[in-house]
């Protein structure tokens, strides 16, 4: 009768069985006695050991090579500030000195401007003063000139008067006599006689008297001017003047 084989059952003899037992069982012994110390396994073993401890000795080094490293590192990063700051520092020195540069440059060229300005303005009011005494009339020294040079100070004083009106009232005061005097009216009989081509009392003389005339009753050109003042406060002219006054 044939051998069936049940699934699930192994099928190996019993002569077999035995042998995988015993080839398990060497197997076991033979790892086992890998763990036991020996020549082999103690040279293997103290190999592991060394490698173990030097580890951090490696370590160690790695380490020291990696703080140089960093210091380095830091050290460039300070050097390449310090390199960035003094730049900076002259940058802002040469900025400075350039500002200050042009600020002197303008200060020069506005006091050279100001400086040529004022030579022009020089030299105009110099040209303009010789052309004015150029144009200044020349008076002569006598009863014409002296009503003349009366006529110009008036008009450029507003002092209203003319040639004829002067001339006139002059005639019949003094008959054209600067230093006529008359002692012997009221005015002389009160201690102010009358004086000069117009024949003006002192009080008056001092009261109408002309800015940049003499201030002297016997001055032909003073004393024509400040009575010529007078009349035209107390007349409207001194060409409404045709009596004593």
């Amino acid at each position: 009768m044939s051998k069936r084989t049940i699934p699930g059952h192994s099928s190996l003899t019993k002569t077999q069985k035995i042998s995988i037992a015993g080839v398990a069982t060497l197997g076991a012994a033979a790892l086992a006695f890998s763990f036991v110390p020996g020549n082999s396994e103690s040279t293997t073993t103290t190999e592991a050991a060394a490698a173990s401890e030097a580890a951090p000795v490696a370590w160690h080094i790695n380490s020291n090579h990696i703080q140089d490293s960093l210091a380095q590192q830091q050290t460039s990063t300070i050097e390449q500030a310090k390199n960035a700051k003094a730049v900076e520092v002259k940058q802002a020195a040469d900025a400075k000195a350039k500002a200050a540069a042009a600020a002197k440059a303008k200060a020069d060229a506005d006091a050279k401007a100001k400086a040529e300005a004022q030579a022009r303005k020089d030299r105009e009011a110099k040209a303009a003063a010789s052309r004015a005494a150029a144009r200044k009339p020349v008076y002569a020294n006598n009863l014409d000139g002296w009503i003349r040079q009366s006529l110009d100070i008036m008009k450029d004083k507003g002092i209203p008067g003319s040639y004829e009106g002067l001339h006139r009232n002059i005639m019949r005061e003094s008959s054209g006599n600067p230093l006529a005097i008359n002692n012997w009216d009221i005015n002389a009989q009160n201690g102010i006689p009358s004086k000069g081509l117009l024949q003006v009392i002192k009080p008056t003389f001092d009261t109408y008297h002309v800015a940049g005339t003499k201030h002297d009753q016997y001055d032909p050109v003073a004393n024509i001017t400040a009575a010529a003042n007078y009349a035209a406060d107390r007349y409207g002219s001194i060409d409404n003047v045709d009596s004593a006054y």
